[in-house]
């Protein structure tokens, strides 16, 4: 059975990616700023919180497609609808894209107009019954030539946002983009999220699988995937910094010149949960438990501030240029 045009579409899937980024600016924008380069339509407002940290969120665009679907095991399974996608700006610094769907079980067998995509927006339709379990995994493996790309529209995205005249294009220090590639399983009303794996892949891919009770909406599982991406890249970010050849010979003023810019512009910005939903925040809890996400980013912490205590007892009287 289908559902009436306008009505709300049970999905049996969503799937999403992340893309996290270091803001290319070598400056932090403040709320005004952030609200300008998140301003993506005009008749939505950007959300700006100030509290417990600063964090913008776009309205979401949409992007129509007609194609087919990922899937394991080959299965030619055309879809046709709308791609939401948002992008989110943490402490004027830290910046993220995301394309998400939704996936219903059953679709029509032929294509609506336009305009019934058009009203159900961040849904895609299959042609027939969706294969779940070879859509599911056709998902987090990722798109080939013609199929359905969230990762490409998350990307546009992001370069379109790069490229806003308010960015000098600049950088305090170097550091790789990350991808979240996720999935999320229904399961009935009343049960409880479960988070059910967290890999790390290769390239700087990242892939999570979850299962979510029915009424829990789509963005709210991007925005948890948002939260989990943005403390992930704080977690490699850093790492790679401090397990960097050029710090462990570094010594005298280039031990500060390497260090300054994590303690100006990121530490400050781990703080799990902040802007996650509140009904999914307890899927923190696994990644507190293993791999234990807060107890390595307090060992890193330790590990710059004593480092830098060490410099400071070495070579009192040598000072650092701030940027």
């Amino acid at each position: 059975m289908t559902t009436a045009p306008g009505q709300p579409a049970r999905s049996v899937l969503v799937c999403g990616e992340v893309r996290t980024c270091l803001l290319p600016s070598l400056h932090a924008l403040d709320g005004r700023a952030a609200a300008q380069l998140l301003r993506l339509r005009a008749d939505e407002h950007v959300r700006v919180c100030e509290r417990p940290g600063r964090y913008a969120l776009s309205p979401e665009v949409l992007t129509g497609v007609d194609c087919r679907l990922p899937t394991s095991n080959g299965a030619k399974v055309r879809a046709v609808g709308t791609v939401a996608a948002r992008a989110a700006l943490t402490e004027g610094r830290l910046l993220q894209s995301t394309a998400y769907v939704r996936l219903p079980a059953t679709g029509p067998v032929v294509r609506r107009p336009w305009g019934q995509y058009l009203v159900r927006p961040g849904l895609v339709e299959p042609f027939g019954k969706l294969p779940l379990p070879a859509a599911a995994e056709g998902a987090l493996r990722g798109a080939e030539r013609g199929e359905l790309d969230l990762g490409m529209i998350a990307e546009g995205l992001l370069a379109h946002l790069r490229r806003h005249p308010l960015l000098d294009r600049r950088v305090p220090f170097k550091s790789r983009p990350l991808r979240l590639r996720w999935i999320a399983g229904r399961v009935p009303e009343g049960e409880r999220a479960t988070l059910v794996n967290f890999t790390v892949a290769e390239g700087g891919l990242r892939t999570m699988q979850l299962r979510l009770p029915e009424d829990v909406p789509a963005a709210s599982a991007a925005g948890l995937c948002e939260d989990l991406a943005r403390h992930d890249w704080l977690l490699t970010t850093v790492q790679q910094m401090l397990d960097s050849r050029r710090l462990g010979a570094a010594d005298g003023p280039a031990v500060l010149e390497t260090l300054h810019p994590l303690v100006v512009h990121l530490l400050h910005l781990w703080m799990p949960r902040a802007h996650a939903d509140p009904a999914l925040a307890h899927l923190w809890d696994a990644l507190e438990a293993r791999p234990g996400f807060s107890r390595q980013w307090e060992n890193l912490s330790r590990r710059i501030r004593d480092r830098l205590a060490l410099q400071a007892v070495t070579t009192p009287h040598q000072t650092l240029s701030t940027r």
